[in-house]
């Protein structure tokens, strides 16, 4: 059966489609031997050891070319990759697709970039191989490049010589990617006039390939979708770009527990207040996993619900105390909230189980600040909070930390802050900038296999002259 048309500008004759009966002496006069990876590159082997949609994707086109063709493109759904519907069962007009991988002969992906960029989304028409393929679920043979390749090619090439050498294909390759039952791309191959064309065997190998290549790709997908949550989350939980208000410089930094996590339930903000006050606030959640960082961004933005209030500090972690009474996860979080004002030169601190905060005087030396009442944890309805309102009169510099910073199960939690405090000395004779400071602290944990998660907040305060 031929395709009518499906020619490309410089190559005459019927096209074959490999879904249609065709005589096995069209392959080869022997018996078809077992698909075998042998028909690969080595980098088929580590095809899904990745979770990132682009290098997976990189894997599989370096797995194909130069040794199983000349030429190699994968392409995703544009919908899958969104998470929206496959095209199961249908047989849409169009279809979607972005170019995720490409690779021709041993060429780097950036010498084709001008003509065939990666991540172009391309629209292909119903009577395409490509839409065929991914309808029927089938590869597609052809003995040449489709007309809708041909005359998209020659439109974006310009002058390029190496689209005239692309296109005389003298066999011409689609393999859908499908998943459950629906598809979510295809990988296109072509050899040009100096090879044969593809055997039974090898688009067998091709199409086994293939859906080992999609479950690798979802695997991807699902991940790189788990990590843009986290990252949301993430970004919820940080103070905005405040660094600098009247009388207050600030710097901060946060490290989640364990080996490539993302959030915690450690959280942090910092607020302009009326006349040039600011409140910071330091929390932390039990647990570090998505569930405790959730619950600490309802306390965050409980917080700043409060502090726009302008009740007095006390008064805030009472609320916050009762609130957290009511939110799931929220119970026995901890925090230490600081107000600062310049003008009066006085700072306002109320803990809530927290470890205390620490203070740099212009002495030159750190020490934990002794709290009225340290406070029980948010969520008991304990509503016992006292504040504890410190005289400043010269520049001075106060350390908010969660608990990750000076925890140890070998040593006592009072020596661990006093450790904390050596640490700020030693690193403050050095004259670290104020971000510098931060980030050498945060990593001068007293526990360097980060089972906890860690949350630092600097505050440089300076009272107002006059």
């Amino acid at each position: 059966m031929s395709l009518p048309g499906a020619r490309t500008p410089t190559r005459k004759g019927p096209t074959t489609l490999r879904n249609e009966p065709h005589s096995r002496s069209d392959d080869t006069p022997t018996a078809v031997p077992p698909p075998r990876r042998s028909f690969f590159s080595p980098a088929a082997d580590v095809i899904g050891s990745e979770l990132d949609l682009g290098l997976t994707g990189s894997h599989v086109v370096h797995a194909l070319t130069p040794g199983f063709c000349d030429a190699a493109s994968l392409y995703l759904l544009e919908r899958w990759r969104r998470e929206e519907t496959t095209y199961a069962g249908a047989d849409p007009a169009k279809i979607e697709a972005r170019r995720l991988a490409l690779r021709v002969g041993t060429d780097a992906p950036e010498s084709w970039e001008g003509v065939l960029p990666v991540g172009e989304v391309i629209v292909f028409p119903r009577e395409t191989p490509y839409s065929r393929a991914l309808v029927d679920g089938h590869a597609q043979l052809l003995d040449s490049v489709d007309d809708h390749t041909a005359e998209r090619l020659a439109a974006s090439a310009g002058r390029d010589a190496r689209v005239d050498e692309l296109l005389k294909s003298r066999s011409f390759l689609v393999v859908p990617l499908r998943l459950r039952g629906g598809a979510i791309g295809f990988v296109a191959c072509s050899r040009g006039p100096d090879r044969g064309p593809f055997l039974t065997a090898e688009i067998a190998a091709a199409e086994s390939l293939a859906a080992r290549a999609a479950v690798a790709l979802d695997n991807a997908r699902r991940y790189e979708h788990e990590r843009r949550t986290a990252l949301a989350i993430r970004g919820s939980l940080l103070p905005g770009t405040i660094q600098e208000v009247e009388g207050c410089r600030i710097a901060h930094g946060s490290l989640p527990a364990g080996q490539g996590s993302i959030i915690g339930g450690d959280w942090f903000d910092v607020l302009r207040r009326p006349g040039d006050r600011v409140s910071l606030i330091v929390g932390d959640a039990m647990g570090h996993g998505p569930e405790s960082a959730v619950a600490m961004i309802q306390l965050r933005t409980a917080v700043r619900t409060l502090a726009g209030l302008d009740i007095p500090a006390a008064d805030l972690i009472r609320r916050l105390d009762a609130l957290a009474s009511d939110t799931p996860g929220a119970s026995f979080a901890t925090c230490i909230y600081a107000e600062w004002d310049p003008r009066q030169r006085t700072c306002t601190l109320v803990g809530a189980g927290h470890p205390p905060p620490l203070l740099r005087g212009p002495d030159g030396r750190t020490r934990p600040v002794t709290l009225v009442g340290a406070g029980l944890p948010l969520g008991l309805a304990a509503g016992t909070y006292e504040p504890t309102v410190l005289t400043i009169d010269d520049p001075s510099l106060l350390v908010l930390y969660s608990d990750g910073l000076v925890e140890s199960r070998n040593t006592d939690i009072d020596h661990q802050i006093a450790r904390l405090a050596r640490a700020l000395d030693t690193a403050a004779v050095d004259h670290d900038p104020l971000p510098s400071l931060c980030r050498r602290l945060l990593y001068a944990s007293s526990d360097p296999a980060g089972t906890d998660d860690r949350t630092l907040l600097l505050a440089e305060l300076t009272p107002t002259k006059g």
